[in-house]
C-alpha cells in the first residue's frame, strides 16, 4: 500500500511540474527566456532549441536578447522564432537577436487568465486520474487479500489527503499567476 501512495505522490508531483513549466512559458507582457523553450532552430537537419545555440538574457524588463555563438546562425534563429507560436517579431543587428514582448492589453490579460485557469483544471484532473488509478489498485489488493479492510479505508484517507494536498498547490499557483499577469 506504501508503494502504491508513493507512487501516486510522485505522479501528482510531475503534474505540477509540467503545471509550472507550462506557466513560465506564458507570455505576461515582460521578457521570459522560457518562452523560448519550445522553438527548435533547424540546425544542420537536427531541430535544436535556440538556448543550445545561443546567449539568452533579458536586456530589459519587456526585451529579451538572443546572442548566438555562431553569428552565422541569426538568420536561422529568426526564421524559427517567426515559425514558432510565441507571437512576437524578432528584430537583429547582425549580431544579437531582440525580441521586444507589447504591453498586455485588458482583453489579453483576460484570455491569458482563462487558459492559466485551464491549466490547472487540466492539471486537477490528471492529479484526480492518478489517485483513480490507485485506488482501483487498492481495491483490487483487498480483493485479492492483500488488504483488510480497514488497511483499504486507511488508505483512501491518506490517498485523499495527498490529493487534497496536491490541488491546493495547483490552486496556489493558479492565483499566483493570474495575480502576476493581472499586476503587469
Amino acid at each position: 500500500m506504501k508503494d502504491q501512495l508513493n507512487t501516486a505522490e510522485n505522479k501528482m508531483q510531475k503534474a505540477i511540474d509540467h503545471l509550472l513549466k507550462e506557466y513560465a512559458a506564458v507570455r505576461a507582457g515582460r521578457a521570459n527566456p522560457a518562452v523560448l523553450d519550445k522553438v527548435l532552430v533547424d540546425y544542420y537537419d537536427t531541430p535544436t532549441p535556440v538556448n543550445q545555440m545561443a546567449a539568452v538574457s533579458v536586456a530589459e524588463a519587456r526585451v529579451l536578447a538572443i546572442q548566438p555563438w555562431d553569428p552565422t546562425t541569426i538568420k536561422l534563429i529568426n526564421k524559427a522564432i517567426l515559425a514558432s507560436d510565441i507571437g512576437i517579431t524578432p528584430t537583429d543587428d547582425g549580431k544579437v537577436i531582440r525580441l521586444v514582448f507589447p504591453q498586455l492589453t485588458e482583453e489579453r490579460r483576460k484570455e491569458i487568465n482563462k487558459s492559466i485557469k485551464k491549466l490547472g483544471d487540466d492539471t486537477k484532473v490528471n492529479i484526480r486520474n492518478v489517485r483513480r488509478d490507485v485506488m482501483e489498485k487498492l481495491k483490487g489488493m483487498k480483493k485479492n487479500g492483500e488488504l483488510t479492510e480497514d488497511d483499504l479505508k486507511d488508505g483512501e484517507k491518506k490517498l485523499q489527503n495527498i490529493t487534497d494536498k496536491f490541488c491546493a498547490e495547483v490552486d496556489k499557483q493558479v492565483t499566483a499567476k493570474e495575480k502576476e499577469i493581472l499586476s503587469l
